[in-house]
């Protein structure tokens, strides 16, 4: 049993397929609800779509965390070649950076959830929308590595594995 927790496989991974990107979904999947359900609150009234919004905050400041750790964690296997460093390292910067951000917005929330449950301010809902782009950004780069550079993709990895890629 050992020995399958200790070797990589074809991926070079400990375990079947990457990780990261299943938790890092659900994270930008959380994010987007929360900030749809703040503007169909903000514009229609429906005051209960903050609670959804806040609970949807809260589980996504939880589970970037651990997007973070897979995230580093897989990266560190995925041994990149010189044109995905780069792209990689800003990668990971802005994965961090959100980490912060995503906490601060939902502890902000927090705070507008306990003064006035019924109401957001636009400052907040302009955080968001902030947010909202940061995230696109980051989904685009995370995209670059899989589809652009092929980081964990089998060839990928046997053409470092054999010094193909530098």
């Amino acid at each position: 049993m050992l020995e399958y927790l200790t070797s990589l496989n074809d991926h070079n991974l400990p375990y079947p397929d990457t990780m990261h990107p299943i938790v890092v979904h659900f994270v930008i999947a959380m994010v987007l609800f929360a900030f749809i359900c703040d503007v169909i609150g903000y514009f229609t009234g429906k005051s209960h779509l903050f609670e959804v919004s806040w609970w949807n905050m809260f589980v996504a400041t939880v589970a970037i965390f651990v997007a973070i750790i897979f995230g580093q964690f897989e990266a560190g296997l995925a041994q990149p070649y010189a044109v995905a460093k780069s792209v990689l390292n800003v990668h990971t910067l802005i994965g961090w950076s959100l980490s912060g951000i995503i906490a601060s917005i939902t502890a902000w929330r927090y705070v507008i959830r306990n003064r006035n449950p019924e109401k957001l301010p636009i400052p907040y809902m302009l955080a968001g929308l902030c947010l909202i782009a940061i995230v696109g950004v980051q989904v685009y780069l995370g995209d670059q590595l899989v589809w652009v550079y092929g980081l964990h993709t089998v060839p990928v990895v046997e053409a470092v594995k054999e010094g193909i890629l530098p």
